[in-house]
């Protein structure tokens, strides 16, 4: 080869090395895609567990992991928009909660690996195959949320042992709320309750629910769902209108002026979801991940709302001790 050729062969290959050794110094960060169901400010306590836990585990966002963030606000709309996009971006898992933003993921793709920080009864609404073996590209952590039904009622009855007649509100479009309702229906009626059940299918029915309610209810139950989370301030404000102690499936209700609480310990299901992720990203198949239940349970009283609202809360509610892996927590001081 003539020294010009050769020069000429040498300056491609100068030219060519240095775009391979920059690709190769920056390669791309694994990328979680995040479907928040509610707000930024609602999910806040649990998206916190969910990066603590990624981060004890070597996933440190824009270092070793990136990701990205969309929040549903509620509406199943958002929710199909923001897992297409997340499809479209090429994200290798995508984290979310609520049965409804599942289904959204799982319409948009049967490849991209699901993890369900929560999702009520996944095996009845088709989520995975069963809880032992998953199969296909979805796996996470159950709640129990129809089954609490009746313990949350029996709180309140101790809680207000004059309660002859109960209302509930919950987003009628959503089936697992709607399985919900009518598991408060019957466990009322076995406790000798009365109810008024107040549906809702966006924002805009909750202010009329409110004005629907016939008079003599002695409280509220609030079937929490992406819709009711993220309005759960508005709905708060007008049950406190009412003069209605409420209780909700979670202890971030409570401490946003809700009575009390009581159901799984949501933040640790946010960080066992880390864990899915974890694997996930390490190599492991969601088909191959069993679907877990709650370990922790939370019973939580706020005080301040039980004063405002001229309830002298039972000794005996507040003292309780933990059993086991369950809490009784008091919040928000008088």
């Amino acid at each position: 080869m003539r020294r010009r050729d050769l020069l000429g062969a040498l300056a491609g290959l100068v030219a060519v090395r240095p775009v391979t050794g920059r690709a190769q110094q920056s390669p791309r960060l694994p990328t979680i895609g995040f479907l928040g169901q509610s707000t930024p400010s609602v999910e806040r306590q649990r998206l916190a567990a969910f990066l603590k836990r990624l981060s004890e585990l070597g996933w440190i966002e824009g270092r070793t992991v990136a990701i990205e963030y969309a929040w549903g606000e509620g509406n199943s709309e958002r929710f199909a928009k923001f897992a297409t996009d997340f499809v479209r971006l090429r994200v290798d898992v995508i984290v979310t909660s609520g049965t409804a933003n599942v289904i959204a993921a799982m319409q948009a793709t049967s490849v991209i690996p699901i993890v369900f920080a929560v999702a009520g009864d996944p095996v009845a609404n088709k989520l995975v195959a069963s809880l032992a073996k998953p199969g296909g590209n979805v796996t996470g952590l159950s709640t129990v949320a129809t089954d609490l039904a009746g313990k949350r009622l029996e709180l309140l009855r101790e809680a207000i042992p004059s309660l002859r007649r109960l209302a509930a509100i919950g987003n009628i479009g959503n089936s697992l709320s709607a399985l919900e309702l009518s598991e408060v229906q019957a466990a009322a009626a076995r406790l000798g309750l009365e109810t008024d059940i107040l549906t809702i299918r966006q924002a805009e029915d909750i202010p009329s629910a409110f004005e629907a309610l016939k008079g003599g209810a002695g409280a509220l139950y609030i079937v929490a769902d992406p819709l009711v989370n993220t309005h759960r301030d508005r709905i708060q404000t007008l049950a406190m209108g009412a003069r209605l102690p409420t209780i909700y499936n979670a202890r971030e209700h409570v401490e946003a002026g809700g009575l009390m609480s009581y159901g799984p310990n949501f933040t640790d299901l946010y960080r066992r979801a880390a864990e899915y992720v974890d694997r996930i990203l390490r190599g492991a198949k969601p088909a191959n991940l069993p679907v877990e239940q709650p370990a922790k349970f939370d019973f939580v009283v706020n005080l301040r709302t039980a004063k405002a609202l001229g309830l002298a809360l039972l000794p005996s509610m507040l003292a309780r001790a933990d059993e086991g892996s369950n809490r009784a927590v008091v919040c928000c001081g008088a």
